[in-house]
């Protein structure tokens, strides 16, 4: 790149140029304010971010309606990623950053192949969470793989371990169900405002305390190693969990509840109150 283009490139917004990509690009819309609130600028400066962004890439953006845009279905992203996690990450706290990779970084992280999601579906399911909607969505599972169609309310997006779902409440099983972002085909179809919310949701309201401890089978110097690694008091490992994700957190804790692994090196965590939560525990 020329000193010119490097100077030119300076000049302008990168990182509130990614973030209004990622909104139009995963959530379907961005409007004037999100860049406003998120960066603390004026509107008048937001409102520039976007007819610059526009000037520089022609067609990449979809007038929705006056001040609203969403990202066109065949355009390229040029500034933010096409990673779920980077919007997740802001959805759920706020928190957004430009990625800034480091030449000869000594850190790195292992990378899990990521699932294939629709993001006209994720933006769909946002819309009818903020708007407490219902959708009537097709679905498909192993147990069904052919496509289901089903009126579903969604209230949270969640990521357990390396996958992400939407809980929400499912009519077709008159109960609240996990359904896996991965697996919904076609778009969602708005039917109506929401008869069922996260506040009817049992076991979204439930908290459980979950109690770990290393495995007995282990010396107690394997005990004290594991006891160290979770910052243990007494011994135990003291969890606050939702009870709709403590099935979730049982498996990324690798503890199983059925059975001990016959290897008490490769089970090394127990859970103590199994009584205590397993009402809640899917195959309980």
């Amino acid at each position: 790149m020329s000193m010119e283009g490097k100077v030119s490139n300076c000049k302008l917004p990168i990182e509130r140029f990614a973030f209004l990509e990622m909104l139009a690009f995963w959530k379907g819309s961005v409007r004037n304010k999100d860049i406003e609130h998120q960066f603390t600028i004026t509107r008048q400066q937001a409102h520039k971010d976007l007819a610059k962004y526009r000037e520089l890439h022609p067609g990449a953006l979809i007038k929705l309606d006056k001040a609203c845009f969403g990202f066109a279905e065949h355009a390229s992203l040029s500034y933010s990623s096409a990673s779920l996690d980077d919007f997740f990450l802001w959805y759920e706290t706020g928190y957004f950053a430009q990625p800034r990779p480091l030449n000869g970084s000594c850190a790195t992280r292992m990378a899990l192949p990521e699932r294939n999601i629709c993001r006209h579906v994720l933006a769909g399911l946002i819309n009818a969470i903020e708007q407490n909607l219902r959708l009537e969505v097709e679905y498909v599972s192993l147990s069904n793989p052919e496509d289901e169609g089903r009126i579903f309310t969604p209230h949270t997006l969640v990521k357990a371990g390396s996958r992400y779902h939407v809980r929400g409440y499912c009519e077709k099983s008159a109960a609240f169900r996990d359904l896996v972002l991965s697996r919904f085909r076609g778009i969602p179809v708005v039917e109506g405002i929401a008869h069922q919310t996260v506040k009817d949701d049992s076991a979204w309201q439930t908290m459980l305390v979950v109690i770990l401890a290393p495995d007995p089978r282990l010396t107690a110097q394997q005990q004290q190693v594991l006891a160290k690694d979770y910052q243990m008091e007494g011994g135990q490992l003291i969890i606050q969990c939702r009870a709709a994700l403590v099935d979730y957190l049982l498996r990324e804790m690798q503890v199983n509840t059925k059975y001990l692994d016959g290897t008490p090196e490769a089970q090394q965590l127990v859970l103590v109150n199994r009584n205590d939560i397993k009402q809640w525990l899917f195959n309980s």
